[in-house]
């Protein structure tokens, strides 16, 4: 079992590794799932990513606004079963309030340059992601918590 700062060295890796996440809303009792490009605050606390505001996944969010999203390092070979990683994000979304949207979008674009003229769009919504608890899964079943409230 790894202690909480090896579990936080893992989760900061994989999150530099990867550029897109699978976010998970609820539709009305039933769980629906999106590919989103994320990127996470140094902290790991808050994770973000982009939509327009006409999406089913932002109408989701607007009536639920609990998610989760998992980020993991697959490769779809055999080996997966003894390296790949995978977090599960759970946590409460909100739009990024317009006084934080620069700075935010500044960390975002680092990560996702193409992304710009997307993100600039006025019909995009910078999403932010607070999470309450990570599970991290290795080595097939290794599961463990880190629960990121005070």
């Amino acid at each position: 079992m790894k202690n909480k700062e090896e579990v936080l060295s893992q989760v900061t890796g994989l999150f530099s590794d990867q550029k897109f996440a699978v976010l998970s809303t609820n539709q009305k009792g039933q769980p629906y799932s999106n590919l989103v490009a994320f990127a996470s605050a140094g902290d790991l606390k808050t994770l973000y990513f982009a939509t327009t505001r006409a999406t089913r996944k932002f109408a989701n969010i607007s009536s639920d606004f609990r998610v989760s999203l998992l980020i993991d390092s697959r490769s779809n070979s055999s080996a997966d079963f003894a390296d790949a990683v995978a977090v599960t994000a759970v946590g409460k979304t909100e739009e990024v309030s317009k006084d934080e949207r620069d700075l935010i979008l500044e960390k975002y674009l680092a990560k996702h340059p193409e992304l710009k003229e997307f993100v600039l769009s006025p019909t995009c919504a910078m999403m932010q992601v607070t999470v309450d608890t990570y599970y991290i899964v290795n080595r097939f079943q290794n599961v463990q918590e880190l629960h990121m409230k005070i």
